[in-house]
């Protein structure tokens, strides 16, 4: 199925914010990288804000999705924590995501247009609270052990997994993600 000019326009920003961030990439880049002319994205996407809201609301989109057919598959709190470690290791791995695009926005936000903030901490905040009902639900089912509140284990949690990628970057390592989070998930979920 061919994807339309606005997918391929919203698939090529993720990339560029992914790898470069909001304030290196323009138009240009995007209009070279998929073969259009600038004026082709201005008419989707007046201007770079709206763009990077897109890719944040779309990222947040798939991430709920992704979040709802977890629970649906994986019952076990525990299973369900693991498995969002595994999916981002995957992704760091073949690199089809080697950084969470709100996170790299995130390290940017004092410079973003404030609807694009506005998008990237609505996907922080919508991540913790997933991460906090999903520790509650674990010590309820005995599948993880906390030692703090389930909120305050969810920040801890969200920060350790991305300084994962951060560290997994900075080190040029892709597998130390994986080092740094199965430790994490070992202190986490309980000993059967």
């Amino acid at each position: 199925m061919t994807r339309s000019t606005a997918e391929q326009i919203v698939d090529q920003a993720r990339h560029l914010i992914m790898t470069r961030g909001y304030n290196g990439f323009s138009y240009a880049d995007i209009a070279e990288a998929i073969g259009i002319r600038k004026a082709s994205i201005h008419h989707h996407f007046a201007g770079k804000s709206d763009l990077a809201k897109a890719v944040v609301d779309h990222s947040r989109s798939l991430i709920h999705a992704q979040v709802e057919a977890l629970a649906q598959a994986e019952p076990d709190a525990g299973a369900q924590l693991r498995a969002y470690a595994l999916y981002w290791e995957r992704c760091i791995l073949d690199n089809s995501a080697p950084f969470c695009v709100a996170a790299m926005l995130a390290a940017e936000l004092p410079s973003l247009p404030e609807d694009v903030a506005v998008s990237v901490r609505a996907h922080f905040a919508e991540l913790t609270s997933w991460l906090a009902q999903l520790l509650a639900l674990g010590v309820r089912q005995g599948s993880v052990t906390l030692v703090r509140s389930p909120a305050e284990e969810a920040d801890a949690f969200m920060s350790a997994v991305y300084g994962a990628m951060l560290s997994a970057r900075a080190f040029g390592e892709p597998a130390r993600f994986g080092v740094i989070t199965e430790t994490l998930l070992s202190r986490t979920l309980a000993l059967h």
